[in-house]
């Protein structure tokens, strides 16, 4: 078993009458992590909401029922709650009246389950969002250099937990998974049946890693307008498949301050999408891009586990000039330029340096890029 990040921080939140919200997308261990955190305690309640019975108990909003299934003083868990309509309040109930109790829900999209629960439980929950398996985590489970040894390979398949879990039948699963899981939420939620314009999207996305998105030319590329084109990727990126990047700028005479780069949350999940499995000796040409989203996607996860809040964004002017990764925090400016290559010659753009004097400046590569996404 590997052991979470996230489970020592959630047990220290428990029975604080605050309910505890995890979100993450599906596979990606949020059933595992919380039947961990439960098994320390003797009263447990589970409820699934794929099951109909589920929803519609929750639905009902009776506290009569809630009273008949649950007692005060046990941890109740609510798993893919995102299904069930008002679960806020429901949930509100549930802590008003089993102060004792320990509320825990799942959900695999932020489509539905923020806006439910955002307004009632104001003030009353603790909100964690668990990704794939971290860099951080596989060296806690089996050694900083072994992971290391790894990292060609997860450049490559990603870190899915049933995918770190099975190495050999990596390439099956992962298709399995971005056919089965992948699209639920977005498809079901939302009533969209053009599923094969979801997967040309992703697979425009994927080739895009790390590029400046212009969302005319996707929308042209994938046979759809630019306000679909909009509203797919923002549905990707509220059930986890994806994530924008924001330009920074404070200077917007020669800064581009509204254009948006977009990384996935699992490199695995990328190069399912577009069928491409070959090792990195034969992908020289993407290695870049696939090493980029690989480190600001660890430092992401890093950041948020450790609860260390920071802006990000990455930089670039109309000379085309060009900064990977900006940190704003605290109050200072940390820019990073990430490159596989450790021997190439690293120049920061002058507009950068002279509009931004302060900013603190590394290169991320092979050789050093442990410090920057673990504590280790």
């Amino acid at each position: 078993m590997i052991k979470r990040i996230l489970e020592e921080k959630i047990v220290h939140r428990l029975f604080q009458n605050k309910a505890i919200i995890i979100y993450g997308a599906r596979q990606v261990g949020k059933t595992t992590l919380v039947k961990q955190i439960t098994s320390r305690f003797d009263h447990v309640i589970w409820f699934n909401a794929d099951e109909l019975e589920t929803r519609e108990l929750f639905e009902a909003q009776n506290l009569s029922l809630f009273k008949t299934f649950i007692k005060d003083g046990y941890i109740i868990v609510i798993d893919e709650a995102q299904r069930i309509k008002n679960i806020g309040l429901s949930a509100k109930l549930i802590i008003d009246h089993f102060p004792k109790s320990q509320l825990i829900i799942t959900g695999s999209s932020v489509i539905d389950l923020a806006n439910e629960i955002n307004e009632p439980l104001t003030g009353r929950k603790f909100e964690y969002t668990l990704y794939p398996i971290s860099f951080e985590e596989m060296s806690l489970h089996h050694g900083v250099f072994e992971e290391h040894k790894n990292l060609e390979n997860r450049l490559v398949y990603g870190y899915y937990p049933e995918i770190v879990m099975n190495p050999h039948d990596a390439k099956r699963r992962l298709k399995e998974l971005t056919g089965s899981y992948l699209y639920k939420d977005i498809l079901e939620l939302n009533k969209i049946k053009k599923s094969d314009k979801i997967t040309k999207l992703l697979q425009t996305l994927a080739y895009q890693t790390g590029d400046l998105i212009k969302f005319n030319e996707v929308a042209q590329n994938v046979g759809l307008d630019k306000e679909t084109v909009e509203n797919y990727i923002d549905l990707l990126e509220k059930t986890f498949v994806v994530y924008k990047l924001a330009s920074f700028g404070k200077n917007p005479r020669n800064e581009i301050r509204k254009s948006r780069k977009i990384y996935f949350y699992d490199l695995g999940i990328r190069n399912a999408v577009i069928n491409n499995f070959m090792p990195m000796s034969s992908r020289m040409n993407e290695i870049g891009k696939l090493w980029e989203n690989f480190i600001i996607t660890e430092r992401r996860k890093y950041l948020s586990y450790h609860e260390i809040y920071v802006n990000s964004y990455f930089w670039r002017n109309y000379n085309k000039q060009e900064v990977d990764y900006i940190e704003e925090r605290d109050g200072k400016i940390y820019a990073y330029e990430i490159k596989w290559n450790p021997r190439k010659k690293i120049k920061y753009p002058k507009s950068f340096l002279e509009n931004y004097p302060e900013a603190e400046l590394k290169t991320i590569t092979p050789e050093n890029y442990i410090e920057f996404i673990t504590q280790i």
